[in-house]
């Protein structure tokens, strides 16, 4: 099993950054991908981002495209997301999630996810 533990998130000014982390732990294989998710009030969940095991190959939502930045750490114990010029619109639960394989966008292909932790971005 792989936990995911997600932190960094809360309330922020539209224009305003957050730095979203997610921590793994338990079992971490090598060609593992991780990505991130949301989901709004009412909405389903969405594809935001994902990187490659080693960090060469990046996937972005047009919807946060030159505005957000995946990035793991060298030991691939923590995934980060930092977000900036944030809208209200991007306000959601991120979710961090792990797969044994390559990226996808389709979150039914991630079997490990974190918690969650809430991004609120006010007008």
């Amino acid at each position: 099993q792989v936990q995911l533990v997600e932190s960094g998130g809360g309330l922020v000014q539209a224009g305003g950054s957050l730095r979203l982390s997610c921590t793994a732990s338990g079992r971490t294989f090598s060609g593992q991908s991780m990505g991130w998710f949301r989901q709004a009030p009412g909405k389903e969940r969405e594809f935001v981002a994902a990187i490659s095991w080693s960090g060469l190959i990046i996937d972005y939502s047009d919807s946060v495209k030159g505005r957000f930045t995946i990035s793991r750490d060298a030991a691939k114990i923590t995934l980060y997301l930092q977000m900036n010029s944030l809208k209200p619109e991007d306000t959601a639960v991120y979710y961090c999630a792990a797969r044994n394989s390559g990226m996808d966008r389709e979150d039914k292909r991630y079997p490990y996810w974190g918690q969650g932790t809430q991004v609120t971005v006010s007008s």
